[in-house]
């Protein structure tokens, strides 16, 4: 490997680390302060909250990726431009096009590692966080969960605990389904049948429910149910799914399909994470593009607010179409990769003449 990119290297990969300790060390803290305030009316030891703060910031540092390698790049230009290192590489015949190419290369590796192995323990962390704090919310007594052979839930409500299995999801109902009602001594008060259950408010509506009580089965046109589920707060229980690796997202939807339930979300989630490597170029060699067309300025902090400033851009932007694609306005798929196209383009515009700046 010849000794110039051994140095383009050895200085990205520098700016990178130390761009990702800074933005990880204020995570954690911005972490910290929210378990504070949550736990202060708990008995719980500092060392807890540090423990679940820490095992919080990788999920959130996976979704700020693109703006750490913004900002690392600018760093790495800021360091050549101090010491005039650019200059003497552009008189050695290295054009910026080559030095572009090879943080990009660097980025696409470093993306490549952050989807297969940071994102799955992250993943693993923030099933943890979320399987420890659930312990201390007021929703740890409820779950719901979808397998291969349905939907399930748990509830607890007006003493008695409900164990409700539905084949299927259709819109606010659910179909096919079987509830089993205990005391709070888990003892068998009665078992509920129904075809169809409207689960648009927390008052569910049964329809045509045979219900099996002491060994007499009965048959009613209609009757109520009180519950601390609904249709919305169902889905809500299924939106964390950044506590899911990649292999548990493909198998979550499959169960999702059996069950005919959207699989939006989740498609969204795996392009995502397959388009992550590309993304992560692109904000590469937007920043790039940003510090070579404005090396004439001497204010390091003008150059660094125009990155941020695009950051805030980019975050908008992209937000705007994942919204749009999770609430079904346009094609999932497009939601990801129309604003890579875009982004892909605007930085082909930018890249003209790159090696004359």
């Amino acid at each position: 490997m010849k000794t110039y990119i051994n140095f383009i290297s050895s200085v990205f990969l520098r700016s990178f680390v130390f761009v990702f300790l800074i933005i990880f060390s204020l995570v954690f803290i911005i972490n910290l302060l929210t378990e504070l305030e949550f736990f202060k009316d708990l008995d719980v030891s500092l060392f807890f909250t540090i423990y679940l703060s820490f095992i919080n910031s990788p999920s959130m540092i996976f979704e700020i990726f693109p703006f750490i390698f913004l900002i690392s790049t600018q760093l790495f230009f800021i360091n050549l431009f101090q010491d005039n290192q650019i200059q003497i590489f552009k008189y050695s015949g290295l054009k910026n096009s080559k030095i572009l190419f090879i943080i990009s290369t660097i980025t696409f590796l470093v993306g490549i590692l952050i989807i297969t192995i940071f994102y799955n323990i992250s993943s693993n962390l923030k099933n943890l966080y979320l399987e420890v704090k659930s312990n201390y919310t007021k929703d740890g007594k409820y779950l719901a969960v979808i397998n291969q052979n349905g939907l399930w839930i748990r509830d607890k409500i007006e003493n008695k605990i409900l164990i409700v299995n539905a084949s299927k999801v259709d819109k606010n109902f659910l179909i096919n389904s079987f509830i089993t009602e205990f005391n709070t001594n888990y003892e068998v008060i009665r078992n509920i049948k129904s075809e169809r259950i409207n689960i648009k408010k927390n008052t569910w509506i049964l329809n045509d429910a045979e219900i099996f009580e002491k060994n007499v089965r009965t048959i009613k046109d209609k009757i109520l149910i009180n519950s601390n589920f609904n249709y919305d707060r169902i889905n809500s229980l299924f939106s964390n799914l950044s506590s899911l690796s990649l292999l548990e997202l493909m198998n979550l939807k499959k169960n999702y399909q059996s069950l005919n339930y959207s699989t939006v979300d989740i498609n969204i989630q795996i392009q995502k994470i397959i388009s992550y490597p590309i993304y992560l170029i692109l904000m590469t060699i937007l920043s790039a593009i940003i510090m070579l067309n404005s090396k004439r300025y001497k204010s390091n902090t003008l150059k660094l607010s125009l990155g941020l400033f695009f950051c805030v851009i980019i975050y908008y932007f992209n937000n705007l179409f994942n919204v749009l694609g999770s609430t079904e306005k346009i094609n999932y798929f497009l939601s990801i990769w129309i604003p890579l196209l875009s982004l892909t383009f605007l930085t082909s515009l930018m890249t003209y003449n790159v090696n004359e700046k």
